[in-house]
């Protein structure tokens, strides 16, 4: 098929280019021409494993092309994507002046009697897809364009693989020609294709990631509870997994949920129920948990220095909201950080790829390491944020060998604490110690 996908960000840079893999021809369009340009010349502007070998391959294959033009490209097209940002505004809402301004162009570009398909990917609210065939129609009341909803499931880090790997796709149509076009497109991927109604499609995505942000705001709260009576998380979560109702997925007990999605999807449905008259309490704890929750590696510090840091240095392992990316929206670093340096302690920092996108959102003077050790280097503390591999490969000897003092924080409960503890450290994870 012929496919254009709006947007060269996470959700589409990875659709555009897995589609392209699976023999399409795909045209990726982004507004920003440094962005474009720099695609063109091979360069990838995110950090997401695996992905630059796609890109090179299918450009040098000649299915895969990168433009700042939206109306070529549609005009080319049996198929528009639309995968722009649904950023978090103010109320909590969804901005969805992105997606309502490429719908705009859409219909003022659709000006033949082609059958197309015009698809969110994006993370929308419900109606947006009847709200997207609306304006369209508005541009161009003779377009034969059909607007559907197929919301993306990837996670960052892992989104090549769970592109070809995915659980299911949903797709979301009320057009039976729509719906066999969609079908064929990802076919090659999975049988597990779910058709249902566009509303019902935008709500899937929404409540998924709702439903994962809970079941992690849950097992915080059950490690803090932990945390006072001294019971172990990590035995009680391998306990609860066990049982088939509720799986083991999702039971790391940690610092929260961050990146682009779960933080503003649980605000998203949030208000959407809200302008409805619908007050949903459990959502409300979820995120209230969250917002809290990275801040617990300061209240073990404050225990542990009996409430006296002011001029400490702590060492920050990991500053990504998750390994294997270099994305920093909602990550739980930003937090720690500005809490230590509100108490006065001096902070060193190590991250593997996110420290120049760190270094845009961070004011004060903040020491970013070359590696974990060189960051641990004379230490009072050491907090591991992100469990990335070079953080997690540091022994206990090594560090007890370079810190001031043999302090640990596992933020991530990913270290054993039975081996720091033998090296004669004071650890700390979360619900366990």
């Amino acid at each position: 098929m012929k496919l254009t996908v709006v947007g060269t960000g996470y959700v589409g840079l990875v659709s555009g280019t897995s589609f392209a893999e699976l023999g399409n021809d795909v045209i990726c369009v982004d507004k920003i021409p440094e962005k474009v340009d720099r695609l063109n010349n091979g360069e990838i502007p995110i950090y997401e494993p695996g992905l630059k070998e796609l890109v090179d391959s299918n450009r040098a294959a000649g299915r895969l092309q990168f433009t700042t033009e939206l109306r070529p490209a549609v005009q080319a097209s049996d198929v528009v994507v639309i995968a722009v940002g649904t950023p978090e505004s103010e109320t909590g809402a969804a901005n969805m002046s992105y997606v309502y301004g490429v719908a705009d162009e859409i219909g003022e570009a659709v000006n033949d009697d082609k059958f197309r398909v015009v698809v969110n990917k994006s993370t929308v609210p419900v109606g947006t897809a009847d709200r997207v065939r609306s304006l369209i129609a508005d541009k161009n009341p003779d377009a034969q364009v059909e607007v559907c909803s197929v919301p993306e499931f990837l996670r960052e880090g892992s989104a090549v693989k769970d592109t070809f790997n995915p659980d299911r796709v949903i797709i979301g149509t009320n057009s039976n020609k729509a719906a066999d076009i969609l079908t064929e497109l990802h076919q090659p991927l999975t049988d597990n294709i779910v058709v249902t109604d566009p509303r019902s499609s935008e709500m899937i995505k929404y409540a998924s990631n709702a439903f994962l942000a809970t079941k992690i705001s849950f097992v915080n709260e059950v490690a803090n509870i932990c945390d006072y009576y001294g019971a172990d998380i990590n035995a009680v979560t391998r306990g609860m997994g066990m049982d088939n109702r509720i799986g083991p997925k999702f039971l790391n007990a940690g610092i929260g949920y961050g990146g682009s999605c779960f933080p503003k999807d649980v605000k998203a449905i949030k208000h959407l129920a809200e302008v409805k008259g619908y007050y949903p309490q459990l959502l409300q704890a979820v995120n209230d948990v969250n917002e809290k929750q990275s801040l617990r590696m300061v209240d073990h510090l404050n225990v542990i220095f009996n409430e006296d840091i002011r001029n400490i240095t702590v060492a920050l392992l990991g500053l990504a909201f998750k390994p294997n990316t270099d994305d920093m929206r909602e990550a739980p670093s930003l937090k720690i950080i500005r809490s230590l340096q509100e108490y006065g302690v001096k902070v060193r920092a190590f991250d593997p790829v996110a420290e120049d996108n760190a270094k845009q959102l961070l004011e004060g003077d903040i020491y970013f390491a070359e590696n974990a050790l060189d960051a641990c280097e004379g230490a009072d503390a050491a907090m591991l944020v992100t469990e990335w591999d070079e953080c997690l490969q540091v022994t206990p000897e090594k560090l007890k060998s370079i810190m001031n003092k043999p302090v640990m924080i596992d933020g991530r409960n990913a270290f054993e604490a039975k081996e720091f503890k033998e090296a004669g450290f004071i650890y700390h994870g979360i619900g366990r110690k």
